[in-house]
């Protein structure tokens, strides 16, 4: 997790992930930036995100970004 929201800082340096549960619905993180996020995820992780899991609900905490990570992470 701790890697995780170094790349989040590195896209996002103003916000604090590790208190934040609102990012989309509060404007925090707009849909370039989540766009930015996935394709680090992809690069960083090797995790490609469907879609259909692009919902503001896996976007609005770091850690419901991590657990979708982990949910698409190639064993």
């Amino acid at each position: 997790m701790e890697e995780f929201l170094k790349l989040l800082k590195k896209i996002k340096p103003n916000v604090d992930f590790t208190k934040e549960q609102a990012l989309v619905d509060d404007g925090l993180l707009e849909s370039l930036d989540i766009i930015s996020i996935i394709s680090e995820v992809a690069e960083v992780y090797g995790v490609l995100i469907p879609s259909d899991e692009i919902i503001p609900d896996n976007f609005n905490s770091a850690e419901a970004m991590y657990e979708l990570i982990e949910d698409f992470k190639e064993n």
